[in-house]
């Protein structure tokens, strides 16, 4: 099943989720730095890094939605994608009440706003695996005719259905 939204060939999705996902794992690493060494400039990074990442968390969302409404019902796929989306919308929501937590001194923030971008990374990691499962278990996402010689996606060549696989045995 090929992503609804796409661009140049792609799925806009899956090309957006690197960039929130990045940002924010970045944020706890830099939240880690800060709570280790106490250097105030860590602490600002990561706040802007929770900002850029809520941004980018919100776009993928919305092209997320648009490809999970052409799952069709009442197939795993779509029971994974409610729930990849539904784990994805708590990692927002946790690392947004952690800018939050830290938004009036992000260059002191308070232990509490850590400790939810933490949560939010851990959860990250089980909204990434669902996705994966999605992608490389169920086939959402992928060109119908996606085989090891398929042509670009830029090309005007379909990948075809006929020549699917050809290098398995």
């Amino acid at each position: 099943m090929e992503s609804k939204a796409r661009i140049l060939g792609h799925g806009i999705h899956p090309i957006m989720i690197v960039f929130p996902l990045g940002l924010l794992a970045t944020a706890v690493i830099f939240d880690v730095i800060h709570l280790i060494w106490g250097t105030a400039v860590f602490a600002t990074v990561a706040y802007w890094m929770i900002v850029a990442g809520l941004i980018g968390g919100l776009m993928a969302a919305a092209f997320g939605l648009i490809d999970w409404i052409a799952i069709p019902s009442g197939t795993r796929a779509k029971t994974i994608g409610l729930t990849h989306g539904i784990v994805n919308v708590i990692v927002v929501g946790l690392f947004a009440v952690s800018w939050y937590l830290r938004s009036e001194t992000p260059e002191r923030p308070p232990m509490s706003a850590s400790v939810f971008s933490i949560i939010g990374f851990l959860l990250a990691l089980v909204g990434g695996w669902l996705g994966g499962e999605l992608v490389e278990r169920l086939g959402v996402g992928v060109h119908p005719g996606a085989n090891l010689d398929a042509p670009s996606s830029l090309s005007t060549d379909s990948a075809g259905i006929r020549n699917a696989h050809p290098h398995r045995s």
